[in-house]
C-alpha cells in the first residue's frame, strides 16, 4: 500500500455495513450517526515526547477497530475510502474469538515433532 501512516496516526479501512431490509426494499440509515467500523491498513511508528523519548503505538496493521462518528478525517484513495486519524481517538479494538481447534491447530504448527514426543513421555510417567 502507498499510503503510510505518520507519527500516532492510524489509516482504517472501513467494512461494508449491511443495511436494513423489509422484503425487497432497502431502508438506508440516512438520519443516524453510526460509528465506522474497519481494519487498520498502516500505523504511524509513534508520538515524540517533549524529551524526544517515543511512545509506540499499540494497535496493529489488521486490527478490526470502531471510529468515531466524528474526528477521523476521510480520504479517498485509487477507488476506495479510507479514514485518518490519530490512535488515542479510536474508540475500541474488537478481538476476533478464535475457534478452540483453530488455535490449537497453530500452536501445534509452532511446535516440533521433538517437543511433543517429549510431552507425550512426561505425560505417560
Amino acid at each position: 500500500m502507498e499510503l503510510e501512516a505518520l507519527f500516532n496516526a492510524v489509516i482504517v479501512k472501513p467494512q461494508d455495513t449491511e443495511e436494513t431490509t423489509y422484503g425487497s426494499i432497502i431502508v438506508p440509515d440516512l438520519g443516524k450517526e453510526v460509528n465506522e467500523i474497519g481494519e487498520i491498513v498502516s500505523v504511524g511508528p509513534g508520538q515524540s515526547t517533549i524529551t524526544g523519548e517515543l511512545i509506540p503505538t499499540t494497535l496493529q496493521v489488521g486490527d478490526i477497530v470502531v471510529l468515531p462518528t466524528q474526528g477521523f478525517t476521510k480520504i479517498p484513495y485509487d477507488g476506495e475510502d479510507y479514514y485518518v486519524g490519530p490512535e488515542n481517538q479510536v474508540l475500541a479494538k474488537i478481538n476476533k474469538r478464535s475457534d478452540f481447534n483453530e488455535a490449537l491447530s497453530e500452536t501445534l504448527k509452532n511446535i516440533s515433532e521433538e517437543e511433543i514426543n517429549n510431552l507425550k513421555d512426561i505425560s505417560n510417567e
